[in-house]
């Protein structure tokens, strides 16, 4: 689905920015053979799976793989059947992508890429692997009481390191953002919040030199052009966003939070003069610290130029 623009907001601040969800609203987007998503994980999880799937030592994910699998029950056509289906660790399917473990071995004809990701992992690892590739999202487990993240299946990090996450407290997590007073502040209260009954969903953006969904900080990093105008900026410029939402497990003080991200050309996102404007006016009001942390700092004025040609060309909304 397009980019919702309305979420892009002046002045910009760094915020929970919490909705509750629709009612019935899907929660998780299953994989396409040989999509986009699909492919990078496949090739995160064929090279570097232990920076990907990680646990605190002892912690059981079973309920989480319960609540995700209700999950794709509930949001399942008629025709195509879930995306996931959960016995076990060692019995659970991802119809979708062709793959299955049946007594702790995989078993399917889908591609043979993910059967051998399957096999070379240790057998405790292999059920949240095929979880991550059953679906275009990411999935980390929040813990109500401690406000920390006891279990991480992160395939496609926003320049983060999910190794220096897991088992942290929400404040740790995000003391690296820029201007994070609010987020710190609020971090047990949030916490509390989204592994109560309801549900919710909140949504992240930036402007990225960088179009990959997978951006591991240890992986490299696509810069910026040297010297280059404001439409070579445009040019190389990508859209990222992420729809992160929480699905309560019922009895345990704990939530499944999805992380689905997204990028796309710049210039294919907008839309509209609207669309150009709501994206021009946040970047213009960014801190200098949020500027530096989202690596803006060295093309902000470029890339405002860019936009308010934008705001001049694209078509009226509606």
């Amino acid at each position: 689905m397009p980019f919702d623009f309305s979420q892009v907001t002046a002045p910009f601040r760094m915020q929970p920015g919490l909705r509750r969800l629709a009612p019935g609203q899907a929660q998780l987007t299953p994989s396409r053979p040989n999509g986009r998503h699909l492919r990078e994980k496949i090739a995160v999880l064929a090279t570097t799976a232990d920076e990907a799937l990680l646990a605190v030592r002892g912690f059981d994910a079973t309920p989480a793989f319960l609540a995700i699998a209700a999950e794709a029950a509930r949001d399942a056509a008629p025709h195509a059947g879930p995306a996931f289906v959960f016995d076990s660790s060692a019995d659970c399917a991802a119809p979708r992508v062709g793959w299955a473990l049946r007594a702790g071995q995989p078993q399917g004809d889908g591609d043979p890429a993910i059967g051998e990701i399957l096999a070379a992992l240790p057998e405790a690892k292999r059920a949240t692997a095929l979880l991550c590739l059953a679906f275009e999202e990411d999935f980390a487990i929040i813990d109500g009481a401690t406000a920390t993240l006891p279990w991480l299946a992160v395939c496609l990090p926003s320049r983060w390191a999910p190794a220096e996450k897991i088992g942290r407290h929400f404040a740790q997590v995000h003391a690296p953002v820029a201007d994070n007073a609010l987020l710190i502040e609020a971090s047990d209260r949030l916490a509390r919040l989204v592994t109560g009954t309801d549900r919710w969903e909140r949504f992240v953006w930036t402007i990225s030199a960088d179009p990959r969904l997978h951006q591991h900080p240890a992986r490299g990093q696509v810069d910026w052009p040297d010297e280059a105008d404001a439409e070579s900026i445009a040019a190389a410029a990508s859209l990222r966003h992420e729809h992160q939402t929480f699905i309560p497990m019922a009895g345990t003080g704990q939530a499944v939070f999805t992380i689905r991200v997204a990028s796309e050309p710049l210039d294919a996102a907008l839309r509209t003069r609207d669309d150009a404007a709501r994206l021009h006016d946040a970047i213009a009001s960014m801190s200098p610290a949020v500027l530096a942390y989202r690596g803006l700092a060295p093309v902000r004025e470029r890339l405002l130029e860019a936009l308010r040609r934008r705001i001049d060309t694209l078509p009226a909304a509606g």
